[in-house]
């Protein structure tokens, strides 16, 4: 008797770990559908050659400018969360937000994301036609590095809450957020928010014009000598605006911007138009030109000509060559000749 009701036990436990390694099984691989049907992990490196003549900042250099890690998760078909990781140079988040979308008119975003102003600041780096990414205009004026040094090197980035949409069956899409103003990873460095605003209009398959906005009130984290009027700590006068228009054609992509600022009682304004000309299937001719004035009583502008090829040798995947011809109005001219290679999955 002893022996069958161990036999029986025996028995017992094996059906019994037969059935739990099953029903663990099968929870591990519904977690791994859940987890492969909701979240999309994507990135990109860029790998440059630089070579800089320049008077007191030359360079000959190789440098990792990007390797970026970018994590979606779809939390319904309505409810989504992102996050963004830059793991080149200073390491730090770029990006982590979540949002909802209520209806194709009204998606809400909060957190901290691209600030949605000019056209060129809200499009991601391994998208951009140059190697230097965007205009001397949208550099200083969205600060994304850190050539106003009243705000800062801020990868174009903000925290805040936006609402964005398409109207009238994407006749126009419109982007309107409340933001810190004070730039990446910061806390708000006063008590008034910034309104920044987009609007653009979408006329035909192959044009799309509109502006751009900030209405706000800096804080400043550091000096700078074409405004020295403000001190690190004080709020100034914080505003900036854009127009342009960007056109699509089979064999011809156009963006052409103007924008202005203002920073306490200095005015800065700036131009740029960029073209890429698609000579084969995929090789392209890259050709710009970049106008910035960072103080308008002073003239410290610069001219920047830039040439260039590109060839996408596999999708998403490119090799860039340009160059670029730099005409300073206060300082000598100098050369600029870049290569870079974008790998991306």
């Amino acid at each position: 008797m002893k022996k069958k009701l161990i036999i029986w036990l025996l028995i017992s436990i094996n059906i019994g770990s037969t059935l739990f390694a099953q029903e663990t099984t099968n929870n591990s691989q519904n977690l791994v559908n859940t987890l492969k049907d909701r979240l999309t992990v994507e990135g990109y490196a860029q790998m440059a050659y630089t070579y800089d003549d320049t008077e007191g900042a030359k360079a000959n250099t190789f440098e990792v400018k990007r390797a970026i890690l970018m994590v979606r998760g779809r939390i319904t078909d309505q409810w989504s969360c992102y996050f963004s990781y830059n793991f080149a140079n200073t390491s730090k988040i770029l990006e982590v937000y979540t949002e909802y979308k209520f209806l194709p008119e009204l998606t809400v975003r909060l957190g901290e994301f691209k600030t949605m102003f000019t056209f060129e600041n809200p499009m991601s780096p391994c998208n951009m036609e140059l190697i230097n990414v965007y205009s001397q205009a949208t550099n200083y004026l969205a600060g994304y590095d850190s050539s106003d040094p009243l705000y800062g090197s801020n990868a174009g980035r903000d925290i805040g809450l936006l609402i964005y949409g398409d109207l009238f069956g994407k006749l126009f899409n419109y982007k309107l957020a409340v933001m810190n103003g004070q730039g990446i990873n910061k806390k708000d460095g006063n008590n008034q928010k910034d309104i920044v605003g987009t609007l653009i209009a979408n006329p035909t398959k192959w044009l799309s014009v509109g502006g751009t906005f900030i209405k706000g009130t800096g804080c400043a984290v550091g000096t700078s000598a074409i405004n020295p009027d403000i001190a690190i700590g004080d709020n100034y006068e914080r505003n900036r605006w854009s127009a342009g228009a960007m056109l699509k054609f089979k064999q011809l992509d156009v963006r052409s911007e103007y924008l202005h600022g203002k920073d306490g009682r200095v005015r800065s304004d700036g131009y740029y138009a960029v073209a890429s000309i698609h000579v084969l299937p995929r090789i392209d001719v890259i050709a710009a030109v970049d106008y910035f004035n960072r103080n308008k009583a002073l003239r410290d502008r610069q001219t920047n000509y830039v040439g260039g090829l590109q060839w996408w040798f596999y999708p998403k995947c490119r090799l860039q060559v340009q160059y670029t011809y730099r005409d300073p109005h206060l300082r000598e001219a100098s050369n600029l000749l870049q290569a870079q290679v974008q790998v991306r999955f």
